[in-house]
């Protein structure tokens, strides 16, 4: 057909939303083209091996057939032909903690990339190691969703401080925390609705942002928890309203 393009590129399903009797409108967020909505025909059929494919989780090949000679553009694209890279839902919907603090991983990456058709490569990789440690219980799921959240904080030029004051560079152990600071700050720096965090929460939460998973791992319960409650209050306040899906987490 006149003035339609093809394009292939993978991709993680963020979301779907039904569209008429059979169809459905599928999210993705793909490694050349970033965020991409796209009608899929037929998939809602009880049948469909083609929406079977593209679902929540899965990480996929897609082909797309779009107007004019962009991706996103001039109307949805059509989702034409589809083939499963990884089915990380497998591993992920059957186990509660792991459905929700995937579900949430979802909404992040797709916040994290508001502007459909601009390429996030780190945000895309990022998703896929997520989804990867979690679909094989690698870690406990809190602890991956916490990771997750703040590497995409910081890939976002938000990245909170744990040791040097987030305001003077003062080298640490500092004692308060601020979401509007930055992270931690010292006591010359302190503001008003600073708290004072364990400092083997802050720990995790340092560790959790550098990879060191022996330090996190070990991590006891209680400090998960406070540590969780950071990161969801400087979530919050960078992404200026909350994840709905974040109430939905256990806090392990």
């Amino acid at each position: 057909m006149a003035g339609m393009s093809l394009f292939r590129d993978d991709g993680v399903v963020l979301r779907t939303q039904k569209l008429g009797e059979a169809d459905r409108i599928i999210t993705l967020l793909t490694r050349g083209h970033g965020r991409v909505r796209a009608v899929a025909r037929g998939v809602r059929r009880t049948k469909s091996r083609f929406g079977a494919r593209l679902e929540p989780f899965s990480h996929v090949d897609v082909q797309f057939f779009a107007r004019g000679s962009e991706l996103v553009g001039r109307g949805l694209p059509l989702c034409t032909q589809t083939e499963t890279i990884a089915p990380y839902g497998g591993g992920i919907v059957t186990d509660y903690a792991r459905y929700t603090a995937g579900t949430a991983m979802l909404e992040t990456a797709e916040r994290f990339t508001d502007h459909e058709g601009e390429p996030n490569v780190q945000q895309y990789l990022l998703l896929i190691g997520g989804l990867r440690a979690l679909a094989a219980g690698e870690h406990a799921p809190g602890l991956v969703l916490d990771a997750f959240l703040l590497r995409s904080l910081a890939m976002g030029g938000y990245a909170p401080s744990f040791e040097a004051c987030a305001r003077c560079g003062m080298p640490g152990p500092n004692r308060f925390f601020s979401v509007a600071a930055g992270g931690v700050v010292c006591g010359d720096c302190r503001v008003p609705g600073s708290v004072v965090p364990s400092p083997e929460a802050l720990r995790l939460l340092g560790a959790l942002l550098t990879g060191d998973w022996r330090t996190a791992d070990a991590a006891e319960p209680r400090h998960v928890r406070e540590g969780s409650g950071l990161v969801s209050a400087y979530l919050h306040w960078h992404l200026e309203r909350g994840l709905r899906s974040l109430r939905y987490v256990e806090k392990g």
